[in-house]
């Protein structure tokens, strides 16, 4: 909030009384509740024309908006797997990685190669496919916990992104372009559907306490959009923000009174400050942080949770313990109203260029349990028909080996022709198996899949039109798809 000089009927003479020390002699006692009771909403508050999808706002705020259409799905959580998992070591089994391992094929993939130096030739899987559930989906042994849950899943095995590198590649999956700067999924989605709990974020990062991911805080920004569309970090660990509580207990009805004051004051201040979404968005910002004193301890507490579900989860598991954690305050946050979750892990550790076997187990031990439990808990609760998981990083990976000193430490590199995400709960054709890959899985070449397709999608199920989800920047109706052709997944939708 501006600190901007009041002399509210100040006596000649008299020195200027700072706004905030205003607040702090009337906001917190009896003069406060009087004055905020005279300060009418009707008087001072907000324009009470509605924002729309389309571009025209009167304001630009976090409250609850009408889709374009009935939507099928109300929140997201997005399961981010950073560093590109392994498309022919977890889901599209290529028995000619197995017939033809060792020889050459270079030639054929040397334009996708980031590393062409290091390559060698075919390499088959050291994971064993089986198929699972009703569906019959084929899902290697790296995942075990995942084979229970297939029959819930739309696998896209043809997605295929713009660049091989991980931040073009990053920046093109949270965003739709390979250029920084542009605002990401989650927020396009706050931006045009709001949040229904307005004591949470709308769009909350759950990152892993290890470390950021590459591209940092880019791959939560609200880019062009107001900040207020942001995400917002949310720690795991300890208090989930800090500074949270007051250093100064007070009563409830003196909190409330004091707070209703100084919204009233907030909107008299920004009616004659039109159009400064730097100064929307921080006015926000401390409301929410107010708000967030009474929600958030409670809704990221998961000791509240039973015995058989952090069990189910991987808590305590010094393995799965951070993960199943994050999965189970995203499940909160959404039961509670939070439009849209992302979760991320610490550095690349799906970017597995070395030791494949043994990095890959390893990633999926961390992830492979909790996710599974995800899907799980989210149908039991009944909260998977109105939310949509989403599973899978920024590319895939290549069928030769990656090699530095030999097959016994091979991995594979980066693949932006063809990789593999799953899909689940909201508007979802479950069971379902969409798009193919060639032979080797090197590049995708049935009912192709582009990122810009998969964001249309999110944005259909979430009853949004993304022609007409907007944003007018310079002169530009600039949308997530950007300039992009792209239609809507149909086939995996229910």
């Amino acid at each position: 909030m501006a600190h901007e000089q009041c002399n509210h009927g100040s006596p000649a003479g008299a020195s200027k009384l700072s706004r905030r020390a205003f607040f702090d002699r009337v906001s917190d006692g009896i003069y406060g509740a009087a004055l905020a009771s005279v300060l009418s909403r009707d008087l001072y508050g907000a324009s009470a024309e509605p924002a729309t999808l389309d571009g025209h706002r009167a304001s630009y705020d976090l409250k609850p908006q009408v889709p374009h259409f009935s939507p099928k799905a109300k929140s997201i959580i997005h399961l981010f797997m950073n560093g590109g998992p392994s498309q022919m070591d977890l889901f599209d089994p290529k028995p000619m990685l197995d017939k033809h391992h060792g020889q050459p094929y270079f030639d054929k993939v040397a334009a996708d190669l980031t590393t062409p130096e290091q390559s060698g030739g075919l390499m088959r899987s050291p994971f064993k496919f089986g198929q699972h559930g009703k569906s019959g989906m084929w899902v290697s042994d790296a995942m075990p916990h995942l084979t229970e849950v297939v029959d819930d899943l739309a696998m896209i095995r043809s997605m295929h992104t713009m660049h091989p590198n991980h931040e073009p590649a990053l920046f093109m999956i949270q965003s739709g372009r390979i250029i920084p700067g542009r605002p990401t999924m989650g927020s396009w989605v706050v931006y045009g559907l709001g949040t229904e709990n307005q004591n949470l974020p709308a769009y909350v990062v759950l990152d892993d306490p290890l470390g950021l991911p590459v591209n940092g805080t880019q791959n939560w920004q609200a880019g062009f959009l107001p900040p207020i569309y942001q995400g917002t970090r949310i720690r795991s660990t300890g208090s989930p923000i800090l500074n949270l509580a007051p250093e100064t207990p007070e009563t409830s009805e003196i909190v409330q009174a004091g707070r209703q004051l100084l919204s009233r004051l907030d909107q008299i201040h920004k009616k004659t400050r039109p159009n400064q979404l730097q100064l929307d968005a921080r006015i926000a910002s401390y409301e929410l942080a107010a708000n967030l004193q009474m929600t958030a301890s409670d809704a990221l507490d998961v000791t509240k949770e039973s015995s058989e579900t952090l069990e189910m989860y991987g808590v305590g598991d010094p393995v799965t313990d951070s993960y199943a954690r994050r999965c189970i305050m995203a499940r909160r946050l959404i039961e509670r109203g939070v439009r849209f979750v992302q979760l991320f892990i610490n550095s690349q550790i799906w970017d597995n260029h070395t030791f494949l076997a043994r990095d890959m187990k390893a990633a999926s031990a961390r992830t492979d349990k909790p996710v599974a439990a995800l899907v799980k808990d989210l149908k039991r609760r009944g909260l998977l028909k109105d939310t949509l998981v989403i599973w899978g990083g920024e590319f895939g990976r290549m069928p030769i080996a990656q090699m530095e000193n030999g097959m016994e430490t091979a991995g594979r590199d980066h693949n932006p022709s063809a990789f593999t995400l799953w899909m689940a709960g909201a508007g979802i054709k479950a069971g379902t198996v969409y798009g193919a890959t060639d032979e080797l899985g090197h590049e995708a070449v049935e009912n192709k899949v582009s990122v810009t397709d998969w964001h249309a999608t999110i944005l259909h199920l979430l009853g949004m039109d993304y022609q007409r989800l907007v944003f007018d920047q310079n002169g530009l109706k600039d949308k997530l798809t950007s300039v992009f052709d792209c239609r809507i997944v149909n086939e995996i939708l229910s």
